[in-house]
């Protein structure tokens, strides 16, 4: 009797246990192939954490992505029937209170719903962390996952502070708030990816963080544009812009024409315009990290030089994207009185864009990194579309850049303006065996700089 009220109280005791231990592995074998991809951020403009996720598909993850669905996101990810897209609430800035009011109350509110979203998910082996934007997302999701049984990964493209000093400035109370906070919180992950070997070190150096460097690395639908859909886009936007409208009408009526090129109707086939202007292309997302005056005294010395009798092509600059100092930008644009320069600011749809830069001649990068230590990944793009670059140099840019090797480097508006004059009219002429200028600055080792692809990289170091 005794032995039996023994038994009875160690299964008891064990019973709850055991199922405890069931139901930590069920949750585990769920969780084993999930994971959730956080971007505190816009998903269509978030496009290195968009290729991780497909990345993650491809090998037999399911992926929840959460973040901001601002814009449209690339159709692949859109069509994948392992990731599912999670919208999160953007709170806009308060228009009462002072600024640290306003900002403390969009952190609390993001912190709350970040978390709630996170806590609604299934089970995910991993946490995939977009940084920046980092505060509040890095030290919420190390909660969630310590209450889920999930493992950080940080993949750090910047550092949130240095972004935030732009505007503030470096010694403002909020930046060096940021910056603890980003250098206490960054600790606790359990995996860190960045995107330049230049802060890996400075991650190991000064952070205490050891980061693994995954470059960046052009989609595969960043290639040439065929002529036949560099005409399709060129109607297309010539719906909107002017600057992509023929200058005069064809005199055959069974012709279509751009500015660019121009399709007979009845056999279907495209030409280049003989004289065409030739078409710039920079994209940005008008923020302080990019000066683009610097571009539009090139611009202003470019049109001098026409006006000087230089044999030189008329052009069309097309600058893309969204953000906060487009309006500015735009009032300067409109002052000049350009005469064989036409710009152009539009916000191309997630499939244009790769279109845009497959037609192309030249590729401008302003970009300047606050922290000195992210590269551009628009100019990964051109890369992909091989579009020859001509970037402003920074501290770690060689590590993407090699000029007169892959493309061309400038300190300021005088060296970017004498390198619009590779722009020369026997490239523009229609051959097509030169749809480019300067093609021999890609050369056949530049992809392998660009790095191991996502499909390899990330899925190696989450089994790790």
């Amino acid at each position: 009797m005794a032995a039996s009220c023994v038994a009875l109280l160690a299964l008891a005791l064990a019973l709850p246990l055991l199922l405890l231990v069931a139901w930590k592995r069920w949750r585990w074998g769920r969780a084993a192939r999930h994971v959730i991809v956080v971007v505190l951020g816009d998903v269509g403009r978030s496009p290195r954490m968009q290729y991780h996720a497909l990345s993650l598909a491809k090998r037999g993850f399911s992926v929840t992505f959460l973040g901001f669905c601002t814009s449209k996101p690339h159709d692949e990810l859109l069509q994948s029937d392992r990731i599912r897209i999670v919208r999160l609430t953007e709170l806009q800035r308060l228009a009462v209170g002072p600024h640290v009011l306003q900002y403390g109350v969009k952190v609390v509110f993001q912190a709350v719903h970040l978390l709630w979203k996170l806590m609604c998910r299934k089970p995910a082996a991993y946490i995939f962390l977009q940084n920046p934007p980092g505060l509040p997302a890095i030290a919420v999701c190390w909660f969630a996952g310590c209450l889920c049984g999930s493992k950080l990964v940080i993949d750090w493209h910047n550092y949130g502070y240095s972004i935030m000093g732009l505007v503030h400035g470096p010694g403002h109370p909020l930046v060096l708030l940021a910056k603890w906070y980003e250098k206490l919180c960054g600790r606790l992950s359990h995996l860190n990816l960045c995107v330049t070997n230049a802060m890996r070190e400075d991650l190991a150096e000064n952070w205490g963080i050891k980061a693994v460097t995954v470059y960046d690395k052009p989609a595969s639908f960043f290639k040439e544009t065929p002529l036949d859909l560099q005409h399709q886009l060129f109607m297309k936007l010539s719906r909107t812009y002017s600057a992509f409208r023929a200058c005069s009408e064809p005199s055959d009526p069974g012709m279509e024409r751009s500015a660019f090129t121009e399709r007979d109707a009845q056999s279907g086939t495209v030409t280049r315009l003989p004289g065409r202007p030739a078409l710039l292309v920079s994209s940005t997302s008008w923020t302080e990290d990019e000066d683009f005056s610097i571009l539009l005294a090139a611009l202003e010395k470019f049109e001098q030089l026409i006006d000087d009798g230089e044999r030189l092509p008329p052009l069309v600059c097309v600058i893309t994207g969204k953000g906060p100092l487009k309006e500015y930008y735009s009032h300067l644009i409109c002052q000049k009185h350009f005469q064989h320069i036409q710009v152009c600011t539009p916000w191309l749809e997630a499939e244009d864009y790769p279109l845009l830069l497959g037609s192309a001649d030249l590729g401008v990068c302003l970009h300047r990194s606050s922290s000195g230590l992210d590269l551009p990944m628009k100019v990964v793009d051109m890369f992909g579309c091989c579009l020859p670059v001509c970037a402003v140099n920074f501290q770690c840019l060689h590590e993407l850049v090699k000029h007169e090797e892959n493309g061309l480097v400038f300190e300021d508006s005088e060296e970017l303006a004498a390198q619009l004059q590779t722009l020369q009219p026997t490239a523009l002429q229609g051959q097509s065996d030169v749809p480019r200028v300067q093609r021999a600055w890609l050369c056949e080792g530049c992809a392998s700089r660009l790095g191991e692809t996502y499909l390899v990289c990330v899925c190696f170091y989450l089994r790790k």
